[in-house]
């Protein structure tokens, strides 16, 4: 016999508006090591209130395939944990034949650096995520977070900020 479960429903927000505000704007960060949480949740919600909507989303972008856009706890231990999970799925010293630079013959850069590592590792994060905004705020949990990840070397690193929504 199947089970039916049933979802409580519950209307957060609601906003009526004749147009839609879109306002993008990129952050840039300088990186130090990898991998690299860094916390951008403040400059995020700076983003959001300078565009002044009440009810829609936000979607932060990493422009790079070796730095991911995740949540998550911003936990001192906790970030080790996930730096050392990382290295652990896909370490640096590991063979990558995207580091075979007798072979490799596209997307190379004359000051191409070994990151096979950071590509396997990006796969598993994503270059995303979006947020629901609020009554003017970003509705992260309790204890989330936005962070920028950095898994591959030190440089700077586009992020671009996208509110959606209306006023």
């Amino acid at each position: 016999m199947e089970q039916i479960v049933e979802a409580r429903r519950e209307t957060v927000a609601r906003a009526d508006a004749p147009a839609a505000r879109v306002i993008c704007e990129a952050l840039e960060y300088e990186t130090t090591s990898a991998p690299e949480f860094i916390d951008i949740t403040d400059d995020v919600m700076g983003v959001v209130e300078a565009a002044g909507i009440q009810f829609g989303q936000v979607s932060i972008y990493s422009q790079h395939t070796t730095a991911a856009i995740k949540i998550n706890e911003n936990e001192p231990l906790s970030l080790r944990d996930m730096a050392r999970t990382l290295r652990d799925f896909a370490p640096p010293n590991a063979y990558y034949e995207h580091n075979d630079f007798s072979r490799r013959t596209v997307n190379m850069n004359e000051d191409e650096c070994a990151n096979g590592h950071a590509h396997c590792q990006h796969l598993f994060l994503g270059a995303s995520e979006t947020v629901p905004v609020i009554d003017g705020r970003i509705a992260l949990g309790t204890w989330q977070r936005v962070f920028l990840v950095e898994l591959d070397h030190p440089r700077m690193r586009r992020v671009l900020v996208n509110v959606v929504g209306a006023g």
